[in-house]
């Protein structure tokens, strides 16, 4: 005899997941206006790099903070600023991931800062945010390729919540991190993924 409680469970279950997402908007205009704050538990800074011109090697960095003040009727005019915890820097060898955290210079630079100076709207849902990077005590111009992915009230109650995808490129040349005996094995060129979520400020 089939199981009752069991049966709920399953219809529960696809009825979860029949919903999910089906609340997302992807029209910037149905979202707040106003200030927004990241979410620390779903944003997150991915970085790539050529080794040897064979594979890529991969790396993240766990923590990061940061504010957005979205402009719902012109999204161009929004600004962002991102702090990326240095001291989370990780790698899947740890041996790589201290080495990298002694040429970030942790202890003394603990953040890099990313700061947004302009928006230029390329899409529907995306656009190209310029803005300068500050890396130790060098700072750059940077470019990043951005992709609203929708916002929705929060499903587990409280304000609204906006989801980002942004791609970019850097030289480590740019900020001095270069200096490395290995610099020569792996590329100048150093690929950024950024997921964002940002959830309103209450």
């Amino acid at each position: 005899m089939p199981n009752p409680r069991f049966a709920v469970v399953v219809i529960a279950f696809f009825a979860a997941a029949s919903a999910f997402g089906q609340s997302v908007s992807k029209d910037p205009a149905q979202a707040p206006a106003g200030a927004y704050v990241a979410d620390l538990k779903h944003t997150e800074v991915l970085f790539s790099i050529v080794h040897l011109g064979l594979t890529e090697f991969h790396g993240r960095f766990d923590r990061s903070s940061g504010t957005l003040t979205f402009d719902n009727q012109q999204p161009e005019r929004s600004t962002v600023s991102i702090s990326i915890d240095t001291t989370a820097l990780n790698t899947p060898n740890d041996t790589v991931s201290n080495d990298l955290k002694t040429i970030f210079r942790v202890l003394q630079y603990p953040a890099a800062v990313f700061k947004s100076t302009s928006i230029t709207k390329t899409g529907p849902d995306t656009g190209r945010m310029e803005g300068l990077l500050t890396i130790r005590d060098v700072t750059k111009p940077v470019i990043l390729d951005v992709r609203f992915n929708g916002g929705e009230k929060s499903p587990m109650g409280g304000g609204y919540e906006l989801g980002f995808h942004a791609t970019g490129t850097i030289r480590r040349s740019d900020f001095g991190l270069d200096k490395m005996i290995w610099s020569r094995f792996v590329s100048d060129e150093v690929q950024l993924t950024i997921e964002a979520q940002f959830n309103q400020k209450s």
